[in-house]
C-alpha cells in the first residue's frame, strides 16, 4: 500500500468489467506504484496476492494475445 503523509493509503479495488453480478467466483484487483494486489471478492478481509507490475503486465499480455 503506498505511503501518502505517514499514514497507509488503502488500496482501490476493483473488478473485471467481465465480472458477472451474480455473487459467484471473482477476483478483485488493486494497483500500487511497483505492485499489483489480488483477492477474491467474496473474503476482502482475507489473503492478498501480491505480483509485481511487471508480471501483471505480462500476464494481461498473454491472456489478450
Amino acid at each position: 500500500m503506498p505511503i501518502v503523509g505517514g499514514v497507509s493509503e488503502e488500496p482501490r479495488w476493483f473488478k473485471s468489467s467481465h465480472s458477472g453480478g451474480n455473487a459467484t467466483e471473482c477476483l478483485e484487483a488493486a494497483f500500487g506504484r511497483k505492485e499489483v494486489l489480488i483477492r477474491d471478492s467474496k473474503r476482502p478481509a482475507g489473503p492478498r496476492l501480491s505480483i509485481s507490475a511487471e508480471t501483471w503486465n505480462r500476464f494481461v499480455a498473454d491472456v489478450v494475445t
